[in-house]
């Protein structure tokens, strides 16, 4: 028989393939798992060129899947001062005081809207401190940014926008920009203007990003926009991606046709351990930027606009899609937006079973759970996101939704009892990527959803491997440690689905394996 590449030995091997649970050895070759068994079969499997592996005892699981993130559009995204740790409005006067200038500018990203403090989100409140000089600063969520004046006056904004998607430059009483910038058109507006890393440093940036991915145990990413093919396939010809990156492109209202046409055109083009599959959508924006499409307006008169005016041209938009056999994701976060998407997959009939997902889910009723199972819609769910809210409904989100849809918040448990695949990710950069800790939030879910039954460590797990798998229509080549699937592997040590959740959190990342090489090996 032909002798393995690869072999991973002395491991406790949780395949999660039902016909065989449990193994202590695993043979790869060609990026393939070629066999699964014991000790005895170690030596059948090994010759001259075979590397040996011996994990003493670590947990061998199926590879740990982000089943939504931006690792490519999120180096624009997470650039300058990160304002991550600002908690209230004198830290973010204080942090940008000393920011550093780039261009002239600052920029910043991670910015936490509950730093206003229930104010106004104004440039009046941070002016004073820059002297002048031009800011960029996104919020957390990345659908809303702060600029100050002379950002403004620079990229030519003086007033209110029209857009073809739900976008806002928000302005005062008398029409003065307040800097407030809500949804990716209008971002775009200062974004296009504002300082940029090169190409070499975004190059170096992503190699380092993905390396400290594999780190954390993830052998793959979903990747919710188009990425930037040319810098990623430059970099997988040179080296070996330690992460395998499945992207899916944007399509935005107002797309026609032709665009349509040229989004399937793409599907299936990439390179080694990247791929283009799918097509994302947008069908609202976030609860704190008031964007969130809701049943009934929030608590400060807003969230009743879809991100497509005319939410009928989504739904024919994801018909020509799906015709043409393309998977669709719907970024999707209230009650309204998601009854939408729900809607429209059940008007494809049975062929839309288990072809479509939608990402995001904060608020759900009790009535649209059932429907995720019926009509084969996975769950793309981001437990860390819940730690921007917080358990006595005093954070912007709570605030803004009000006690009754709070309640609802991130329904990971219910969505599961209710039969659904629930696919688990953590938004980077809106989140940090480190899969140990998707992992443990899914299982003890933070503030506004601290109250409700998080999800079985297996079940957690799951949300890594196989049900990111079926999310993204690769569970017949990826997902499970079994002879033929991919070669994804990743080695901890202590059992993600027995260790307490705050263990698993800090559980040592013994190596990582992607495509059958090995992308990280931990001390």
């Amino acid at each position: 028989m032909p002798t393995a590449h690869l072999v991973l030995s002395g491991a406790k091997v949780r395949t999660l393939d039902p016909d065989r649970p449990y193994a202590t050895s695993v043979a790869v070759r060609d990026g393939l798992i070629a066999a699964v068994g014991d000790e005895t079969d170690v030596r059948d499997w090994c010759g001259p060129g075979t590397e040996v592996v011996h994990l003493d005892g670590a947990h061998l699981v199926p590879g740990l899947v982000d089943a939504h993130s931006h690792p490519v559009w999120g180096l624009d995204m997470a650039t300058g001062t990160d304002l991550s740790g600002v908690t209230d409005l004198a830290g973010l006067r204080a942090a940008l005081a000393d920011a550093e200038r780039t261009d002239g500018w600052v920029t910043g990203f991670g910015l936490d809207h509950n730093a206003f403090e229930g104010r106004t989100v104004d440039r009046d409140l941070i002016e004073d401190v820059l002297d002048g000089t031009p800011a960029f600063l996104r919020l957390y969520d990345g659908h809303s940014a702060l600029v100050t004046g002379p950002a403004l006056t620079a990229a030519g904004v003086h007033g209110p926008r029209d857009f073809a998607q739900r976008s806002e430059v928000v302005c005062d009483a008398s029409g003065r920009p307040t800097g407030h910038l809500v949804e990716h058109a209008a971002m775009d507006l200062v974004a296009a203007i504002a300082p940029r890393p090169s190409c070499a440093a975004r190059r170096a940036r992503l190699v380092e990003l993905l390396s400290a991915m594999a780190a954390t145990g993830l052998t793959g990413a979903h990747v919710m926009d188009a990425g930037d093919p040319e810098l990623v396939d430059s970099v997988a010809r040179e080296t070996v991606l330690p992460v395998r990156l499945r992207f899916a492109p944007w399509c935005m209202p107002g797309a026609d046709r032709t665009a349509l046409d040229e989004l399937v055109a793409v599907q299936g083009r990439g390179g080694r351990h990247w791929r283009t599959g799918g097509v994302k959508f947008f069908m609202d924006g976030t609860v704190e930027g008031g964007t969130a499409w809701l049943e009934h307006a929030d608590c400060h008169g807003q969230g009743t606009d879809a991100f497509w005016p005319d939410p009928e041209a989504y739904a024919a938009a994801v018909r020509h899609l799906h015709a043409a056999g393309v998977r669709t994701a719907t970024h999707a976060i209230g009650d309204a937006a998601v009854r939408h998407v729900l809607d429209v997959v059940e008007g494809l009939g049975p062929g839309g079973r288990g072809a479509h997902r939608i990402e995001h889910i904060e608020t759900v009723p009790d009535e649209l759970l059932p429907r995720f199972a019926r009509l084969g819609v996975a769950a793309s769910m981001q437990p860390p996101h819940t730690a921007y809210t917080r358990a006595d409904g005093t954070d912007e989100w709570s605030r803004r939704l009000g006690t009754g849809r709070a309640g609802r918040a991130w329904r990971l448990r219910d969505l599961r009892d209710a039969g659904a695949v629930v696919a688990l990710g953590s938004d980077w950069p809106i989140a940090h990527y480190d899969a140990r800790a998707v992992l443990a939030t899914a299982r003890t879910p933070r503030g506004a959803a601290s109250t409700r039954a998080g999800l079985t460590g297996l079940e957690a797990l799951e949300g890594c491997t196989t049900h990111a798998a079926l999310a993204a229509g690769e569970s017949a080549t990826t997902g499970r440690i079994t002879p033929g699937l991919r070669a994804d592997l990743t080695a901890l040590g202590l059992d993600p689905v027995t260790a307490p959740a705050d263990e698993v959190t800090q559980a040592p990342v013994r190596l990582t394996v992607t495509g059958g090489h090995v992308v990280y090996r931990g001390t």
